[in-house]
């Protein structure tokens, strides 16, 4: 299982939106075949496993993080593959959440009298597709805040300097974050504070893939963003969607799309008129939107907090004070009054990458 679980982390960022999926055929003490999910439309995990074991497979035993698909999606079903090729016992990491799984993938194997078994590394299997399961049984992203901080809490001066808070190994790993993530989100104010591209930058090529650049989607409610901004520019690779209100004059709206961007209207929030978060997060996952990365600034991220919309959080600490009374935080807004109000993150994990320190969390239920 763990080596399923390996091979299903080769494809990270490339399956969207289905899960990844690893395969391990294993017969008299030996692998004979093995596979994983590459990109949504190709075969899946097992069907790579059992074309490699060929006959071998007869008798084997069937290594699988997910529960394998019982129903017609992109491809056929893999349970028809797997009794038609002989498997006599599979081993699942977890079932598949997704309703018209289920259990289903399950039932059909053990309806064919191959012996079946659920759980095995559950725990990391769950993690390993936790975007998934998120976009699969709620249609909507798995939604990431990451922010990067000075010790005393500041994401920039007072006058707004704020490059670079974090070390060159802070930055690479945000990058390669990117590059497994489906889109990424910033608010009007940071494209014009910053003017970023919101690219990922990453040598092309390495480890045989091509670099991901994340669908750019920046909360504009009443088109303030600039025409010149570089997430518009023709030169700036990836795709731009600018979620904005009815307060967007028309004229905006039609500038936006002549230089290529996509511009979503939704409802406003009925506190500030900004764009209705819940709203955004729905149009995404209609778009297979699984995965969101939600970067700043601290107004947005606010309103994502205030609303118990983020999933996890990943925070970079850099050994810096900044100081300053009128120097930005991360989280901005009102705040809340009483600690017993505030988030309390699970799951916490710290790390050190380069100089600074990544905190990393699930946002607790409370």
């Amino acid at each position: 299982m763990q080596r399923a679980l390996s091979l299903a982390q080769l494809a990270r960022g490339r399956t969207s939106p289905n899960p990844m999926v690893g395969a391990v055929i294993v017969k008299d003490g030996r692998i004979v075949g093995e596979g994983y999910h590459h990109r949504a439309g190709e075969p899946h995990a097992e069907i790579h496993a059992l074309r490699q074991a060929g006959e071998a497979a007869r008798g084997a035993t069937l290594y699988v993080n997910l529960e394998p698909c019982s129903h017609y999606g992109r491809t056929p079903p893999c349970t028809q593959a797997i009794i038609a090729a002989g498997i006599a016992e599979v081993h699942m990491a977890m079932l598949d959440p997704n309703p018209l799984v289920n259990g289903r993938g399950r039932d059909q194997l053990e309806a064919a009298g191959i012996r079946t078994y659920v759980g095995e590394r559950e725990a990391e299997a769950r993690e390993l597709n936790e975007a998934f399961i998120k976009y699969i049984t709620t249609g909507r992203p798995f939604v990431t805040a990451k922010f990067a901080m000075s010790l005393d809490g500041k994401i920039a001066t007072h006058t707004g300097e704020a490059r670079w808070i974090t070390g060159p190994k802070a930055r690479r790993w945000v990058h390669q974050l990117r590059d497994v993530t489906d889109a990424i989100m910033v608010g009007v104010n940071t494209v014009l504070a910053d003017d970023p591209r919101l690219t990922t930058r990453l040598d092309d090529g390495k480890e045989g893939r091509e670099v991901h650049h994340p669908l750019r989607v920046i909360v504009d409610s009443r088109g303030r963003i600039p025409l010149t901004a570089k997430v518009l520019a023709a030169d700036t690779p990836g795709r731009t969607l600018i979620a904005t209100t009815e307060a967007m004059p028309p004229d905006r709206r039609k500038a936006l799309e002549r230089l290529g961007a996509q511009v979503l209207v939704l409802p406003a929030h009925v506190r500030g008129g900004r764009v209705s978060l819940p709203h955004l997060l729905d149009a995404l996952g209609k778009r297979e939107v699984t995965s969101l990365l939600v970067e700043g600034g601290g107004t947005l991220l606010a309103s994502f907090f205030e609303q118990r919309l983020v999933d996890k959080v990943l925070a970079f600490v850099a050994p810096l004070i900044i100081g300053g009374q009128g120097a930005p935080t991360p989280v901005a807004g009102q705040g809340v009054a009483r600690l017993s109000q505030s988030l309390r993150l699970e799951r916490v994990r710290v790390e050190k990458v380069g100089t600074d320190v990544l905190i990393s969390g699930y946002v607790g239920n409370r």
